[in-house]
């Protein structure tokens, strides 16, 4: 076997990959400090940022612009599974967790927000007015949850939020805003490099778009999500674990999706509708179960996991 081909394909991918992970890190903080430092309210910041994932939004919208639907969708939905199957079920596994109750309202709208894109994409096509509307049902997500705080659902930073928050208040609004606009720019072309790669990766594979977009491409981009969630848990903070998962089902199906199909409208293949839909929706459904239980045992992490298994190989 000669490497010279193999190192063709892999070493454009893993720039491109390099380059969006890195970008990404500092989007946040730019966007962070950019939004504290022109007076956007610190309530709403820390909100949208429990579940903000530029990198994934990147790849999926410059896969949308460059006409591969198999990718743009499935990094979306596959990395949202990353978040709430693979990551949330293994830190259960590890580290059981035990939640103050849960309000029902908000388990209903993180359920809503995949129910919402799997109807308006049953016509085998996302168009920009689904598009608009997931977005809008993202904004409305937010706006409720801001409403649901004022009524005694306190949603405050913390962990990594609060983290970020600190770094981000002590940054200059100016320098914060070159931070935002260059890493911007890094991100975009990292996206491209990785979007070119990615072509040659599905031939060299033998992969479909979808399958590879769901699974490989998901995993690689997403699997910080595991690094959000599992460290929180152990502190004895499940509620930032579980924080993410809410935060990542808004932001991938209803803010992502939306803005991926804004870009340009994205088909949407049948195993997607009768498969990888239904299974993401199971998995939310057993997480909603046990959250009104107030407790994620060891053996609710291994049927998330599990499903998380389905997922990446139950569908060809």
């Amino acid at each position: 076997m000669t490497w010279g081909p193999v190192l063709g394909v892999l070493a454009p991918f893993l720039l491109g990959l390099f380059l969006v992970v890195y970008c990404a890190e500092r989007l946040v903080k730019g966007t962070l400090g950019t939004a504290l430092g022109f007076g956007v309210s610190t309530f709403l910041v820390s909100v949208i940022f429990i579940g903000f994932d530029p990198e994934n939004l990147a790849v999926g919208a410059v896969a949308a612009a460059d006409g591969l639907p198999g990718i743009a969708l499935g990094s979306i939905i596959g990395a949202a599974m990353v978040a709430i199957g693979l990551a949330f079920g293994l830190t259960a596994v590890l580290c059981p967790m035990r939640f103050e109750p849960v309000p029902r309202q908000v388990l209903a709208v993180a359920v809503l927000a995949v129910v919402a894109l799997w109807l308006l994409s049953a016509d085998g096509r996302l168009s920009r007015a689904d598009g608009t509307l997931l977005f809008l049902g993202y904004v409305v997500a937010v706006w409720y949850l801001r409403h649901l705080g004022r009524r005694g659902l306190d949603v405050q930073p913390t962990g990594e939020a609060a983290e970020e928050l600190e770094e981000a208040q002590a940054l200059p609004r100016w320098k914060a805003l070159r931070l935002f606009l260059l890493s911007l720019v890094g991100l975009v072309l990292g996206s491209e490099l990785l979007v070119f790669a990615s072509e040659r990766v599905i031939v060299w594979l033998s992969l479909s778009e979808t399958v590879f977009g769901m699974t490989v491409l998901a995993f690689v981009v997403s699997i910080e999500e595991l690094a959000r969630e599992l460290p929180a848990a152990m502190r004895g903070r499940p509620e930032i674990s579980f924080g993410n998962v809410v935060g990542s089902i808004l932001a991938f199906f209803l803010f992502n999706g939306g803005i991926i199909a804004l870009v340009r409208p994205v088909a949407v293949e049948a195993t997607v509708l009768q498969f990888y839909l239904p299974v993401c929706l199971a998995t939310v459904a057993v997480i909603v179960a046990f959250m009104l239980t107030s407790t994620v045992p060891r053996w609710a992490g291994v049927i998330l996991l599990a499903l998380y298994g389905l997922f990446v190989v139950g569908a060809h």
